[in-house]
């Protein structure tokens, strides 16, 4: 038969009459033959021969034609990333320093001083985070522990488990002590038992904020931490230590023991509830709604307004009316989930009240910043209150569509809202002025938002300045595109944006799924893609420099939602994974945890013995930085001006000395002559 020369033309190139007439091949339905096809359509044979072919076999040969032709697209497709990954610069591969093997699945991981903090089935275990040897393991209860926060106290570590119950611990690591704080929301009636949903520890571990959930409601309990009177207590104890039986412990440097002291307990100062929706009042006039108001607290809030029940329900009858076709549609809608907080403590503002003293700390967080599910607005608390103070907010902040995300900085000072609009403001909270507005390009909405310890480029390569300037930031902004974006601002300067990475557009399994910044490195952040590729990259020149993949035969954990922790103050990354047993045709999990230790890498070697740079250099090699704050660059120049004003001084003293020595001696000789 032709067909199967007919399809062989399509590859083999023959000559452009034969593939025209391919071209011109009708559609293979009976609906779209022409009338006269049956008395005049012609078949040309590939070998020039004419013959005609009788239905149904046109039929089939054009369906033979279309099938290869796409399965020949099919193909193409196949090949083209092949192609691309073969002539696409690869980053070199980096493989971990250390494998760890576990003896049961880690849920989650956090690392503080020098420890490691793994939570699994029935509590929590310590490692050692240089040698990768555990220490000790906490393991009393009858469920797993989801997530765990490890706090630095400064010789001391706070301990915050939560367990599958949504019950959360407090736990006081002191040198080689474990003391056992409070179970927060632990209830002896178990229908009674509130879950945690969310918990954040000030920087300095002042304060501590729970979000509960319990009897169909939502809010948000905010306690005082006395950590100065742990630090008393385990110090010099009124009783003597006897230390309880030590729970599965190996041949260990460090001998850690759990310890019964009672340890004063957190005192609770405030409690917050979601805000209410907004309904009609009998105000008359704005006069009268402002008289209400006790020290412009929740101003902007949108609760004290004079619209009365009569107009609220004249415009939602007049908006039902409007829209009632696209209404109608959400009636069969389930009810609408409880209203979740996302809260971050942060440094003092202008715009809260507080104790001269308290502002004057450095880096003493004593503000919280609240924002709800849909919520327009972001609430201001401050923390230095007592037990009869109103839970009033002292700030509002509006934002002009529903915030989405918010994030604040490493050094608690910067603060970014994203709304669903696409829209990011970059607040100073010490100031409480806003440092900018940008708008993500069309399609990009804010998924998460990632800041950076500040840095400079100098010399070509990235350091970190020795005291970071005021009003400079940078942060990386991944978008729901898996687009990610670099926004900085410097000073005085509008905030500028730049595309680090494109959005996939053919190979959808390189979308990025997540983003870690790495502290000890300046300008680097690593980088998870759907496909479990983890890279390093450095976001100056928006490229990767290594890829961390773990030894062969093993995998990650769910690449879209890897298990990782990165240390703030030293080199090491921990990524966990599991092993592929080649010898079985399922999965076997070996519940591995791979480390990095970035000191190993040859590039980065350099990087990390010089990643610190000193201002003096700077003012060496390039003048006053245009980095520094205002106030640093008047005083610089100032000092500069001095000094040169001193140089020229003795200069003049010199010449004006001089001058005098040779009138003194015209004196004398005038003197002699007489």
């Amino acid at each position: 038969m032709s067909f199967s020369k007919g399809s062989q033309a399509l590859k083999t190139g023959l000559p452009v009459s034969t593939q025209k007439g391919l071209q011109g091949l009708l559609s293979p339905t009976e609906k779209d033959w022409s009338e006269d096809d049956e008395e005049e359509h012609i078949l040309k044979d590939s070998d020039g021969n004419g013959d005609s072919l009788p239905q149904p076999y046109r039929m089939i040969n054009k369906l033979v034609n279309l099938l290869c032709e796409r399965v020949w697209e099919v193909i193409e497709k196949k090949e083209a990333p092949v192609e691309a990954g073969c002539s696409r610069v690869q980053p070199p591969v980096y493989p971990p320093l250390a494998v760890v093997q576990l003896n049961q699945r880690p849920n989650c991981m956090a690392i503080s001083q020098d420890y490691v903090f793994i939570g699994g089935s029935k509590g929590f275990t310590i490692y050692n985070l240089y040698n990768a040897k555990r220490v000790y393991a906490w393991e009393k209860l009858k469920v797993d522990v989801t997530s765990i926060r490890a706090i630095d106290l400064g010789n001391e570590v706070l301990i915050a488990p939560v367990d599958e119950m949504g019950i959360v611990r407090l736990f006081f690591l002191y040198k080689d002590s474990l003391f056992f704080i409070k179970a927060i929301n632990e209830v002896d009636d178990t229908s009674k038992q509130n879950t945690c949903i969310k918990m954040e520890i000030s920087k300095l571990g002042n304060f501590a904020a729970f979000l509960l959930r319990g009897a169909g409601d939502v809010w948000l309990d905010v306690y005082k931490l006395p950590k100065e009177s742990w630090l008393k207590e385990v110090e010099h104890p009124q009783i003597p230590l006897i230390p309880k039986k030590k729970v599965r412990q190996l041949q260990l440097d460090v001998n850690f023991c759990f310890k019964s002291d009672k340890l004063s307990i957190p005192v609770h100062i405030m409690k917050i509830k979601p805000p209410k929706p907004i309904t009609g009042n009998t105000f008359k006039s704005p006069l009268e709604a402002f008289a209400r108001m006790e020290d412009s607290v929740g101003l902007g809030s949108g609760q004290n307004h004079f619209i009365r029940d009569v107009q609220w329900e004249r415009y939602t009858e007049l908006f039902y009316a409007s829209y009632r076709k696209y209404l109608d549609r959400d009636k069969d809608k389930e009810e609408e989930p409880l209203s979740v907080a996302t809260f971050h403590f942060l440094l003092p503002s202008t715009l809260t009240a507080g104790p001269t003293e308290v502002r004057s700390l450095s880096g003493s967080t004593c503000v919280l910043g609240v924002r709800w599910t849909g919520g327009h607005n972001f609430f201001l608390y401050s923390l230095i209150r007592t037990l009869k103070d109103k839970a009033d907010p002292e700030a509002v902040w509006p934002c002009a569509a529903p915030i989405t995300v918010s994030q604040h900085s490493l050094t608690f000072s910067y603060l970014t809202l994203a709304c669903e609009d696409g829209v990011l403001t970059f607040w100073d909270v010490s100031e409480g002025v806003p440092l900018g507005i940008i708008a993500l390009p069309d399609g990009c909405f804010c998924q998460s938002i990632h800041y950076l310890k500040y840095f400079l480029v100098h010399q070509g390569r990235n350091v970190y300045p020795e005291q970071p300037p005021k009003s400079h930031m940078k942060c990386v902004v991944l978008c729901t595109d898996a687009s990610l974006h670099l926004v900085a601002t410097s000073g005085t300067r509008r905030l500028t944006s730049r595309v680090l990475v494109e959005r996939p557009q053919k190979h959808l399994d390189e979308a990025i799924c997540t983003v870690a910044p790495v502290r000890t490195l300046p300008g680097m952040v690593l980088i998870f893609f759907r496909n479990g590729a983890v890279h390093l990259m450095d976001v100056t020149k928006a490229e990767a420099i290594y890829a961390l993949a773990p030894p062969r035969a093993h995998d990650l954990e769910g690449p879209w939602k890897p298990l990782f922790v990165s240390s703030l103050h030293h080199p090491y990354f921990l990524l966990h994974g599991d092993r592929l047993d080649a010898t079985e045709s399922t999965k076997d999990t070996q519940n591995l945890i791979f480390y990095f230790n970035f000191e190993t890498c040859p590039l980065l070697e350099n990087i990390l013995k010089n990643h610190k740079f000193l201002q003096k250099d700077i003012v060496k090699t390039t003048g006053v930085p245009k980095t520094w704050p205002l106030e640093k660059r008047c005083e610089q120049i100032l000092q500069s001006r001095f000094q040169m004003l001193k140089k020229n001084q003795v200069k003049k003293d010199h010449e004006q000395w001089a001058r005098l020595r040779r009138y003194s001696q015209l004196l004398q000789r005038e003197h002699m002559k007489k």
